[in-house]
């Protein structure tokens, strides 16, 4: 049996600094190289539809100048269009959803990630994700079909005792005839509780996650100082995600500006300013684009396209910024004050 000995080095020899090789595996800068190159595919899509909608933008914008942005009708046969009513509509709805949306959105991600037993937190947050995926005809149908009904009333309670607020306001008596009291269906206030059940999973989405990196030794130190579960939740997870509270809203903000099928089944259209969002007859940007692109002139057409290009602006302008709140979120900057 052969026994080796390690090598004894002497005390005299140089020290050798040892060579780190640098750069990546093979797995690894294959899986670089592919995300980056869908990071540059998606920017370059973006970038091109932009590009589009703004050069289909410019004969439009040539000619109706400002008025475009102001005038309230759209009336391409006697030259008259502009989106200054649709854009208000937008706002109006999507106001609405973020008013309804956001508290529930909170609320439940809070729940989630702090009071919901382990057992259950799978299935809440698979079940939450789920109210993503149904497709926006189906809530649509069940605003159209099931809520109108019930909201259309909760629209009359509120005129009846809040009506003296401008937004509350309904041009009808709420104790009129049962044929009056159309004049709370098919309004903001009924689409935007439509689109608000699409913005709870997104904005929910992100809370949870944020509200999920709170530092554990902050918790820990709130429990030890005597805090309970809320008061640690106030002291600890609310402001280090104060960032994607922000961010989780703002995202929703920018699917409540976009979206098209469910706004277009509920809505009776019309081309009003009017900040009376329980009263019948609204319009958005998406869904005068839906309405009127089948049966568009050429005219008509890029008016259309110049309208997409509005919203795409304002949608990435929110986006963009909710990303970077999300993003700074992340690395505990909601943690100040």
């Amino acid at each position: 049996m052969t026994t080796v000995l390690p090598t004894r080095v002497s005390s005299d020899a140089p020290d050798v600094p040892r060579t780190i090789r640098g750069g990546q595996a093979g797995a690894d800068r294959v899986f670089a190289v592919a995300m980056r190159a869908t990071g540059t595919t998606v920017l370059l899509i973006t970038g091109g539809i932009g590009l589009f909608l703004a050069l289909q933008a410019v004969p439009t914008l040539r000619h109706y100048g400002a008025s475009f942005f102001t005038e309230t009708q759209w009336e391409p046969d006697a030259d008259v269009v502009g989106i200054g009513a649709v854009l208000v509509g937008t706002f109006s709805v999507a106001a609405v959803a973020l008013v309804v949306a956001f508290p529930l959105a909170l609320a439940t991600a809070l729940y989630i990630s702090e009071y919901a037993p382990a057992r259950l937190r799978g299935l809440l947050v698979s079940m939450v994700d789920l109210m993503a995926a149904v497709p926006s005809i189906i809530y649509g149908l069940w605003g159209f079909f099931l809520l109108q009904p019930h909201a259309s009333a909760v629209a009359r309670w509120l005129h009846e005792y809040l009506g003296f607020l401008p937004f509350f306001e309904v041009q009808a008596d709420p104790q009129a005839a049962i044929w009056e009291q159309s004049r709370y269906t098919a309004s903001a206030f009924i689409a935007g509780l439509a689109v608000a059940m699409m913005v709870i999973p997104m904005a929910c989405a992100v809370m949870r996650q944020v509200f999920s990196q709170a530092p554990l030794g902050e918790r820990e130190a709130a429990y030890a100082l005597g805090a309970t579960r809320w008061g640690m939740i106030r002291s600890v997870v609310l402001p280090f995600g104060r960032g994607g509270i922000i961010g989780g809203t703002m995202l929703g903000l920018g699917r409540a500006l976009g979206e098209t099928i469910a706004v277009l089944l509920i809505i009776s259209p019309a081309f009003e300013l009017k900040p009376r969002v329980l009263e019948i007859g609204t319009n958005t940007v998406s869904a005068l684009i839906a309405g009127r692109f089948g049966e568009a002139s050429g005219g008509q057409l890029q008016a259309l396209l110049t309208a997409g290009f509005v919203l795409f602006v304002i949608t990435l302008v929110i986006n963009t910024a909710a990303a970077v709140l999300v993003s700074r979120s992340r690395s505990g900057a909601g943690t100040e004050a």
